[in-house]
């Protein structure tokens, strides 16, 4: 994901001053650039939102569960949980109703495979912390229910929390240039594989600043990563969704892997969410 190595915490004037912004509202106002005060924009901590970095085009179609929060670009990624409900992160919640796009791979050309179907409600986790960033999930109720088939097909809850070392899957339509190397959002759906980190390599890497809630996931050496524009995307697993694309310390850094939102902690929560309507 890209990012700025001189990362700092202070707060200053323009965006083109500061890089801790979620990964969607650096994009909005790059894109625009338009010059805003943070104190209008949602802060997380030390962290610049998360793309997908030293990726690769993901075969078509090959993310069946993969969504887009639309809002005129993509806003946000989410995966779909049902004919219903897609999860997404919680720190992702716009202000209005938005466009839910699925079956998408190219995010700007018809390809015939695509349903866009317009948001209904929003749910935070009640536990979200938008200080710590803790329990950043949330789940959409769509307007309609979408039509599942080969290209829109939901992911799969995990049966456990996934192990350390194990390889995981992200996807999304984030930038694909590191912290230090300015932006460039795909127009195609990008792919990379990822190990799970353990707790205390996750621990050491953001000491103070990690959950129980939360997961680690990438490669210590940097490179490649998750990065702006790519939050509240699907990090499957061995065939099960077992984290959310949450924060980082700027995108594909050295010793700064991606933290995700451990969804195992969640499946309870989803369930009975999804289950009361």
């Amino acid at each position: 994901m890209g990012g700025n190595t001189n990362l700092s915490t202070e707060r200053t004037e323009t965006i083109f001053e500061t890089i801790f912004l979620t990964h969607a509202d650096v994009f909005v106002f790059l894109f625009l650039s338009v010059w805003f005060t943070l104190d209008e924009v949602p802060l997380g901590k030390c962290n610049i939102w998360l793309k997908i970095v030293g990726g690769y085009e993901c075969q078509r179609n090959s993310v069946p569960y993969q969504v887009s929060l639309f809002t005129g670009y993509n806003y946000c990624g989410g995966i779909l949980l049902s004919d219903e409900w897609v999860l997404s992160a919680a720190h992702c919640k716009p202000s209005s109703n938005l466009e839910v796009r699925l079956g998408e791979h190219d995010i700007w050309e018809p390809e015939h495979t695509e349903q866009h179907i317009m948001s209904a409600k929003f749910i935070r986790h009640p536990d979200y912390n938008s200080r710590t960033q803790d329990s950043d999930i949330m789940l959409i109720k769509l307007s309609q229910p979408a039509i599942l088939n080969n290209y829109v097909r939901p992911a799969v809850l995990p049966s456990k929390c996934g192990s350390a070392g194990i390889m995981c899957q992200i996807s999304g339509w984030g930038n694909i240039r590191p912290s230090d190397e300015g932006s460039r959002y795909p127009d195609k759906l990008q792919c990379l594989e990822v190990p799970l980190l353990s707790d205390d390599t996750c621990y050491n890497a953001y000491p103070f600043q990690i959950t129980e809630n939360m997961i680690c996931a990438g490669y210590l050496e940097g490179g490649k990563d998750s990065c702006q524009g790519d939050s509240g995307g699907p990090m499957v697993c061995q065939g099960e969704l077992q984290g959310v694309v949450s924060w980082g310390h700027g995108c594909a850094q050295r010793n700064k892997p991606g933290v995700y939102t451990k969804v195992c902690n969640y499946v309870s929560w989803i369930k009975t969410t999804m289950a009361s309507g």
